[in-house]
């Protein structure tokens, strides 16, 4: 009988290693994958790519103290000179705490993908027995079948989850690349009318201080003596609300860029130049389809839900299946070899409701791509048409509203030197013409908005918000004195 037993054990050790050599080709691309790790740039690569493609910009996440000094130096390089739209957008991308928390979820998610990617470690147990003389050792080495099978869907459902966070955090990016320049065009249009705000401030100081020594001497009515103080008084309301216009467009700005202090950057002193024509308008359905990143994220999710209902349907039924190799030995019997296979009974859980989770899953990412589609071209139609009517708007205003306001002043000051008006309606019509440059200004600011938003819907969602359209001036008041 001894023997018998003796000759046992080595045909399941030969059985045992013939079936690994069968399954050890298979088994290898897995195996390859179990020694996944994280990549050097953190996934990174992907956003600088799109940051260089679509913004002509640098990103750099801030991992480490020797990147935050190369970032801290770029970021005071940039600081040096006045801003324009394109450093403004460099210098958020760089230097905002917002963004860079974005970056490490890359990290995070990576991280999981790694981890998916890896098998569990298997389980060693030991056991000692004791009867009488006889000692008895058990060891047994576990693996978990269940995770191996199941190992290439979860990688690629970690692989999906992957794209579809670079694809948000690239859409986050985006998005602060425009509300930055639409902050930018803010604060330097701001600046300019709380210019003017102040140059009709003196022009109402002068006419109220000449107005009161007139009406001292005799020369001048106290009506229009108050008629005077009372355009001093809304001109110096007008001043005081554009420069606390100014004071929050700046600081809304200093926000986006990451930096302490609202007086810590310069801007220039006009906002730039309107375009001679607007551009061809853009295939909707070819960047609605194609170049948004929205849609993207949602193809990513929605094939990362689909895997994971292939992956639900995979394990509905077996849903831990366990591999057992055994070497025991007892001191005076031959060595005991073999292996056992686990797996739960699905007597309670049939898995139904982790299929009809899952399905419910895929379904609602399902209906929210095709939403994300047709919000994608409704969105670009409409940041198209505001785009335009902006541009209409500002080079109405430049082509002929501004030069009628200077020939109109140009006039009054023919006028006023043929002693036909005085210098009150003279001061008028300044007053008028400044009103005039402030709305201009308003036009082309709400244009380079338009813009922002309209580069942001060809790669993302906008925020779309309605124009504050400036009201035209009434040119002809001051004609009329």
């Amino acid at each position: 009988m001894a023997s018998t037993s003796m000759t046992e054990v080595p045909m399941h050790h030969k059985t045992l290693r013939t079936h690994l050599r069968r399954l050890l080709p298979a088994l290898a691309p897995l195996l390859l994958g179990a020694c996944a790790s994280l990549g050097p740039d953190g996934g990174m690569a992907a956003l600088q790519s799109t940051a260089k493609q679509q913004l002509q910009a640098d990103v750099q996440a801030a991992r480490t103290p020797q990147d935050q000094s190369l970032i801290a130096a770029r970021v005071a390089e940039l600081l040096q000179q006045p801003l324009s739209a394109d450093t403004a957008v460099q210098l958020a991308l760089l230097n905002n705490r917002g963004l860079q928390a974005g970056f490490q979820s890359l990290g995070l998610v990576e991280a999981e993908l790694v981890q998916a990617s890896r098998l569990p470690n298997p389980g060693l147990r030991l056991g000692r027995l004791k009867q009488g003389d006889e000692r008895e050792i058990e060891r047994t080495l576990g693996f978990d079948l269940g995770a191996l099978i199941s190992l290439p869907l979860r990688r690629k459902q970690e692989q999906q989850r992957l794209v579809a966070t670079q694809r948000d955090v690239a859409l986050q990016m985006l998005a602060l690349a425009a509300d930055t320049r639409k902050a930018f065009y803010l604060a330097v249009a701001a600046q300019q009318t709380a210019a003017y705000r102040h140059d009709a401030r003196e022009a109402a100081q002068a006419a109220a201080e000449l107005a009161r020594r007139m009406q001292q001497a005799g020369n001048w009515s106290a009506l229009d003596q108050a008629r005077e103080q009372g355009f001093l008084a809304e001109a110096r309301l007008g001043a005081l609300q554009a420069d606390l216009a100014q004071a929050r467009a700046r600081e809304r700005l200093a926000r986006l860029l990451g930096l302490p202090d609202a007086e810590t950057f310069k801007l220039p002193e006009r906002l730039p130049d309107l375009p001679t024509q607007v551009e061809a308008r853009p295939s909707i359905e070819q960047q609605a389809l194609q170049g948004r990143l929205d849609l993207q994220a949602a193809r990513a999710r929605l094939e990362a839900s689909a895997r994971g209902l292939g992956l639900s349907r995979v394990t509905r039924f077996v849903d831990a299946l366990e591999l057992d190799l055994k070497h025991n030995s007892a001191s005076e019997a031959p060595r005991q070899t073999g292996f056992e296979i686990g797996f739960e009974i699905p007597l309670f859980d049939w898995g139904e409701a982790r299929v009809a989770r899952a399905e419910a899953q895929y379904l609602q990412d399902a209906h929210l791509a095709a939403q994300a589609v047709i919000e994608a071209r409704s969105e670009l139609r409409e940041a198209y048409e505001g785009y335009r009517n902006a541009h209409e708007v500002a080079r109405h205003y430049r082509d002929e509203l501004l030069p009628l306001a200077r020939r109109v002043s140009q006039e009054q000051l023919l006028r006023y030197n043929g002693m036909f008006i005085g210098v009150f309606e003279l001061l008028a019509d300044a007053r008028t013409q400044i009103g005039t440059v402030s709305a201009s200004i308003e036009a082309l600011r709400d244009f380079w908005i338009a813009r922002a938003d309209l580069d942001l819907a060809l790669v993302g969602r906008p925020a779309l918000a309605p124009a504050t359209t400036p009201a035209a001036p009434n040119v002809t008041r001051s004609a009329a004195h």
